[in-house]
């Protein structure tokens, strides 16, 4: 899993510096340098190719966003819990052993299995790893960097959408009549 990670991060890294570049030569810049628009049918090939290519990557990260979100509202919900735990008489709760996480309420083990529920001390335990707020904190930065991506990808294709639309009409012959 740790490859799959280091491979997804290198690839969107090389991914990004090809749309840097790809956004570049296609914007106005285009013009100030040559004087005026000139695109080829492999020029347009390649922008609705990345246009296609970032929506197919978007539509992914925004799944991968909402599945990461979920880990998320799980941790909130034991921490709070834990928060619970930790201080019993401001919060009117009598017996610690009686507050419990059921884990298969998230979907994660089935309703029939015997284990899944976590009480009292065995909870507060859990509550006072290091580890379990290390994990919380690591899926809120994951949950974050998957909304920022699905939020970069969005600008880029908002960009390159524009960018290709008036490339595919600056190269028709009456472009000019037109307006």
């Amino acid at each position: 899993m740790q490859y799959v990670i280091y491979g997804i991060a290198s690839f969107f890294f090389l991914y990004g510096i090809i749309l840097l570049a790809e956004g570049f030569y296609t914007t106005s810049e285009v013009k100030v340098l040559h004087g005026e628009f000139k695109t080829s049918a492999c020029g347009q090939c390649i922008s609705a190719m990345f246009v296609f290519l970032t929506y197919m990557l978007g539509v992914a990260w925004l799944g991968v966003f909402g599945f990461s979100a979920v880990p998320v509202f799980m941790f909130y919900n034991i921490w709070s819990t834990c928060e619970v735990i930790k201080s019993p008489q401001t919060n009117g709760t009598a017996n610690v052993e009686q507050i419990c996480v059921d884990i298969r309420q998230y979907g994660i083990i089935p309703w029939n299995a015997l284990l899944g529920k976590i009480y009292g001390s065995a909870l507060g335990n859990i509550c006072n790893t290091n580890e379990f707020y290390m994990s919380y904190i690591l899926f809120i930065v994951a949950c974050a960097g998957a909304g920022a991506t699905v939020i970069a990808l969005l600008i880029y294709l908002m960009a390159i959408t524009y960018n290709y639309a008036v490339l595919k009409f600056k190269s028709r012959e009456d472009c000019c009549t037109k307006f």
